[in-house]
């Protein structure tokens, strides 16, 4: 059984919150950041020996960027970023009752 609410027209509505972002999927374009109201996620550099880094630090020098979940607990279960990811990199579930 999982967590159900009910929209004000009586529908029910099932969160799917964000478990994680594949790196290997993320392009770091940041759609998912812009839509994302609960500040759930956070921008990551990844350095040439594939190590996580500050992708803003100018000592660094970033490979690539991607998408992280940083704040898994904000989530609200909207599923607004998966809707405008166009790599399909992330990965929702909903939650069992307790």
């Amino acid at each position: 059984m999982t967590v159900t609410f009910t929209t004000r027209d009586g529908t029910p509505w099932v969160p799917q919150y964000l478990d994680s972002i594949d790196k290997e999927l993320c392009i770091g374009c940041g759609r998912c950041f812009k839509v994302c109201t609960q500040g759930v996620l956070k921008l990551m550099g990844i350095d040439d020996e594939g190590e996580w880094c500050d992708p803003f630090d100018d000592d660094v020098e970033v490979e690539r960027k991607v998408m992280t979940v940083d704040k898994s607990g904000a989530c609200i279960g909207c599923s607004s970023c998966e809707t405008v990811c166009g790599t399909n990199a992330q990965k929702h579930s909903a939650q069992a009752a307790a």
